[in-house]
């Protein structure tokens, strides 16, 4: 009995050693990004306060932009998390102009939106630690300054994602995912409050946070992130998938791409090429972790999106846990605004679950992106 607990007590000394040893090399690790030496881009802090900030969304609007994000204790799930709503001329000097809360629960994951004359802000409720959303909430504003109150919007338990239109705002388009993982549809509106179920973009999988984006020619397509299983350690299964669909989007396509699980996926178009920035999983790829692990390193990075999957393009200086970027095309560049720890360390995930987290911003002319893309192609 003596000689099992001292192999016990000497198995669990060396167990706390290998972590402290871990721990001190993660915090030391000088970061490693691939920017990639084609890109034109300039980054600069945008929010910089010792909180965790994360799940950024942007927009630009009536002469301003407006970008919102979380602001929490940690990557999880809090009661005093903020939803934090800015504007800015440049995307360089911001000012708050809105702050929203949902009493006694989290909320994360907004979405911006110009619909009619108005501002939208969509927005997932959780009471999960593990942030595991159950609804969607909406409000609206005619300023940026002044909101209606949060109400839930239907279809119930359904978890939507970043509405788009291709007719001028006429009608609107939502992929949203099920609160239980596993299934997502895509929505359609009018008007941003009352939505009808379209078609069923995929199911299985553990899928969950769905984009989409128009095509030139009217079809549609869109990405999913499909986590498999091993949420905590990760799954090599995890992948994205490619999903596209014709007028009037009742039938979907289906391809995977094992380049990365895109996590907080963001599609956007530039001339004849769809982009999406996301979460790229990176690192070790052993036992413990496998992709989506939460002892792995994670970047923000840029994908080129063909239908038949993605290809990597470049990161942005980003390391631990980050992405949930948002977007905007404007005069010749593209603004991407989006959320990491350190960008002088290269945390695994779960350190960055627990640190404070910057909003960053990048600025890439769009003529070095088209490059990039181009060079890849070749």
């Amino acid at each position: 009995m003596k000689k099992i607990l001292k192999w016990s007590f000497n198995i669990v000394c060396l167990l706390i050693i290998a972590l402290i040893v871990l721990i001190t090399h993660f915090s030391f690790r000088p970061n490693r990004s691939e920017v990639s030496e084609l890109l034109e881009i300039e980054t600069w802090p945008a929010v910089h306060d010792g909180l965790h900030n994360s799940n950024t969304d942007m927009i630009y609007h009536d002469g301003s932009f407006y970008m919102i994000h979380a602001a929490a204790p940690y990557h999880f799930a809090s009661e005093t998390t903020r939803l934090v709503l800015m504007k800015s001329k440049d995307a360089r000097e911001w000012e708050k102009t809105a702050e929203f809360q949902n009493p006694g629960e989290d909320i994360r994951d907004p979405k911006l939106a110009a619909i009619g004359e108005k501002l939208f802000m969509y927005a997932l409720k959780n009471v999960d630690f593990a942030a595991e959303p159950y609804g969607t909430v909406v409000t609206t504003s005619a300023d940026g300054v002044d909101w209606e109150p949060f109400r839930d919007i239907e279809p119930k338990g359904w978890l939507f994602w970043r509405p788009k239109s291709n007719d001028g705002g006429k009608s609107w388009y939502i992929p949203a995912y099920w609160n239980e993982h596993g299934k997502s549809i895509l929505l359609r509106s009018t008007d941003g409050l009352r939505w009808t179920e379209v078609s069923q973009i995929y199911e299985g999988d553990f899928n969950d946070e769905t984009a989409i984006e128009f095509l030139k020619d009217g079809r549609m397509l869109a990405t999913a992130r499909l986590e498999v299983a091993g949420y905590y350690f990760g799954d090599n299964r995890g992948n994205t998938l490619i999903a596209v669909s014709e007028p009037p989007y009742k039938e979907w396509t289906e391809e995977h791409s094992f380049v990365t699980r895109l996590d907080g996926p963001y599609l956007f178009t530039v001339n004849d090429h769809v982009y999406a920035v996301g979460r790229l999983h990176t690192g070790w790829n052993m036992p413990l972790t496998e992709t989506g692990s939460i002892l792995g390193k994670k970047r923000t990075s840029i994908f080129l999106v063909t239908e038949k999957g993605l290809m990597y393009l470049s990161d942005l200086p980003s390391a631990g846990d980050t992405s949930y970027p948002g977007v905007v095309v404007k005069d010749g560049y593209v603004y991407i605004c989006y959320y990491t720890s350190n960008i002088k360390r290269d945390y695994p995930w779960v350190i960055g679950m627990f640190t404070p987290s910057d909003i960053m911003m990048a600025k890439i002319s769009v003529k070095s992106l088209e490059e990039l893309a181009d060079s890849k192609l070749k």
